[in-house]
């Protein structure tokens, strides 16, 4: 519940299942079941998220104040997209498309298909849960490695999401996080 009520768009079990701490499909349908009405597969319903987020949740069920952690979640949200982007998921000609040089327009809807939802979310919100966390060494390195071996892959995707307008803002909160947690850091290249 609380990767869902943090996450910046509804994620689909696919990707919630790729959360740490999550055992099962099973285990997800019967969250989904419980709560179909103020979930159902769009954007949970503000005046639940606000019920989840009171203190008075926390104090009346304290085994479940875990829902709050927003810097847990925000964490475990940042591990799943930057486990995703440094993944195999996400690679050259992700439409897997015919000619390099066909523009973005012209990719069909059923080619645009092959970018997954767990995909386009990462791309999209990486950096904005990688601000929330503590700095720790090994997102980092998961950093690194987007900047330095899929980042011509991460363009591609975000250009055919139509979002390439958000890449260097999504960078600069990365550099952002990079230079807070390791202010010593030498830049390669």
């Amino acid at each position: 519940m609380g990767a869902m009520t943090f996450a910046k768009q509804p994620l689909d079990d696919d990707a919630l299942i790729r959360l740490p701490r999550v055992r099962s499909r099973d285990m997800l349908e019967f969250i989904r079941r419980g709560l179909v009405s103020v979930i159902d597969s769009s954007p949970i319903n503000q005046s639940f998220e606000d019920f989840l987020l009171h203190l008075s949740f926390s104090r009346r069920l304290g085994e479940l104040s875990v829902i709050q952690d927003r810097d847990f979640h925000e964490h475990q949200l940042a591990v799943l997209c930057l486990n995703t982007m440094v993944s195999s998921d996400l690679h050259f000609n992700m439409c897997r498309l015919n000619s390099s040089s066909m523009k973005n327009v012209d990719i069909t809807a059923t080619n645009k298909s092959a970018i997954s939802p767990l995909i386009s979310y990462s791309s999209q919100f990486w950096a904005d849960h990688l601000v929330q966390t503590q700095c720790e060494e090994t997102l980092t390195k998961a950093v690194e490695f987007v900047v330095y071996e899929k980042l011509l892959f991460w363009i591609d995707a975000m250009s055919i999401l139509v979002k390439a307008h958000e890449v260097s803002a999504i960078l600069e909160k990365a550099l952002e996080y990079v230079l807070s947690s390791f202010p010593t850091i030498q830049l390669r290249g």
